[in-house]
């Protein structure tokens, strides 16, 4: 019975290596299509969850937003993602936009659509506008 031990042992062996191997490219295939995403994209989050009522009628929690960001000026209406430094991202709708003269760089106020007021208490203690830095996208898509 020895040799049959040992071809079995040798099956089990090969079978915990097949599993490894398949869960090794089932991973590094999840990551590949993630930053094929974030570079087609050119958000670093291309895909979202609304975490919070904030954003209701229009936006479920639990709702998947799909982003898409590029050069294009942010105009008041749109619905962006942003990221101040906070561990969760906000999703809300830009309600102004401020432009400075002589600068490119714009000044952004957003508020939730079941929100009472701006989102100015949300940032940072020094900032009264959000900055365009902050801004990861802009909801293009949803499934809900």
């Amino acid at each position: 019975m020895g040799w049959v031990e040992e071809k079995m042992k040798s099956t089990q062996i090969r079978q915990i290596l097949y599993q490894a191997i398949s869960l090794g490219m089932i991973i590094s295939s999840a990551l590949m299509i993630w930053k094929g995403l974030i570079c087609i994209t050119g958000s670093e989050s291309p895909v979202v969850v609304v975490l919070s009522g904030s954003m209701e009628p229009g936006f479920k929690r639990g709702d998947i937003l799909f982003l898409y960001m590029n050069k294009d000026p942010i105009r008041a209406g749109e619905i962006v993602v942003f990221n101040d430094g906070r561990d969760i991202p906000i999703v809300h709708r830009v309600i102004e936009v401020h432009e400075p003269q002589g600068t490119k760089e714009a000044d952004i106020l957003t508020k939730g659509d079941a929100n009472k007021f701006d989102d100015r208490i949300l940032y940072t203690s020094s900032q009264h506008w959000l900055q365009q830095k902050y801004i990861t996208g802009r909801a293009v898509g949803t499934y809900f």
